[in-house]
């Protein structure tokens, strides 16, 4: 008696995945039309092309995840194991009140392929490897600013919470040597003195670390990659090499923008809105943003409008009309945003307006 062998051919048909990423295990569900099926497996993306290669052979793979926790990684192993990948935002994402009030890690793969085979996600911008590497430096850069701060901070807590009188030839808010020799010498008790003397050592070591981070990344602006926009960006008023860099390596072409507003989005410098029926109310700028972008360019700004004659006279406009001045500066960072852009756009050196 002869055997029927049924052989699988998922020739020309699409199959979706969605991917809930974890660290050592994801949660996967493939969806074609109403037929779906969720499972845990290893944190491969081997893993995963070969379980599709077993269940749908042939067939076109569609996968998302979000972004977030693996980073790009999973995206790229997808791509060149033939897997059309894409990454979103979580917050894109249509999610039901009952997805929200009971979230699971398998509702999450449920629903990424769910969305994913109704073309209901948009990716967002996956940048290149190289790109990738250089943001680290400049972020960790960031962050190091951060914990140097926060350590100037505890030290001024220190001197105000044990009365101790900083000599009046020392600037206030300044950090020069002798204000660190001084805090050296003074004369505490033991307790004391150990708790600054860890203090100061704190600071030392990551006034150090910025110091070498800023050498490496003035390195870095140096390469063919980067020392033409660079130079582009730095005719800006108000921006420095750091800010340029940090532009530079967070959005690495800005010609992914079609329009400004769309980049005015990307940073946040959009504002709330509220609608129904007649009615509709404008609020502050939206909390979604470019967390390291956004707040850069509303330190540049306040720089701006100290060398721009039109950028001061515009801001001097919006303070005289009442705006108060943390209001008016995002209305010349944005103004600043239009500049950074047309440069890049135009290869051309920015000149200031007189007015």
């Amino acid at each position: 008696m002869q055997k029927q062998v049924t052989k699988l051919d998922y020739t020309g048909k699409d199959i979706f995945v969605g991917i809930d990423t974890h660290k050592k295990s994801w949660n996967i569900t493939t969806m074609m039309g109403l037929f779906s099926k969720t499972f845990n497996a290893p944190a491969s993306p081997e893993t995963l092309r070969h379980y599709l290669d077993k269940k749908f052979p042939g067939g076109n793979y569609f996968s998302a995840y979000e972004a977030g926790f693996a980073g790009f990684w999973p995206h790229y192993q997808l791509l060149k194991l033939g897997i059309n990948s894409i990454v979103v935002n979580a917050a894109d994402i249509p999610t039901t009140i009952k997805e929200k009030v009971q979230k699971t890690d398998v509702r999450d793969s449920r629903k990424i392929a769910k969305s994913l085979q109704n073309r209901d996600l948009t990716p967002i911008y996956v940048p290149s490897q190289e790109c990738l590497d250089d943001r680290s430096l400049c972020r960790y850069r960031n962050t190091v600013v951060k914990e140097l701060s926060r350590t100037k901070n505890r030290i001024r807590s220190f001197i105000n919470l044990n009365g101790l009188k900083v000599p009046e030839d020392i600037p206030e808010g300044r950090w020069p040597k002798r204000l660190i020799n001084w805090l050296k010498e003074i004369d505490l008790s033991l307790s004391l003195r150990l708790t600054l003397n860890g203090l100061l050592e704190d600071y030392e070591r990551l006034a150090e670390k910025k110091k070498c981070i800023t050498k490496q990344i003035t390195e870095l602006s140096r390469t063919s990659r980067y020392e033409q926009d660079v130079k582009l960006l730095r005719s800006v008023p108000g921006i420095g090499l750091v800010i340029a860099m940090a532009f530079l390596t967070e959005l690495e072409n800005m010609n992914r923008f079609k329009t400004f507003d769309q980049l005015c989005s990307f940073i946040g410098f959009v504002p709330s809105t509220k609608s129904s029926g007649e009615k509709e109310s404008v609020g502050e700028i939206t909390s979604r943003a470019q967390v390291i972008l956004r707040p850069l360019l509303i330190e540049a700004s306040w720089i701006a409008v100290q060398k721009d004659p039109a950028l001061a006279c515009r801001y001097a406009e919006l303070c005289h009309k009442g705006l108060m001045p943390n209001k008016a500066i995002i209305r010349i960072a944005k103004k600043l945003l239009r500049r950074i852009r047309f440069v890049l756009k135009n290869k051309e050196l920015y000149k200031l307006e007189v007015v």
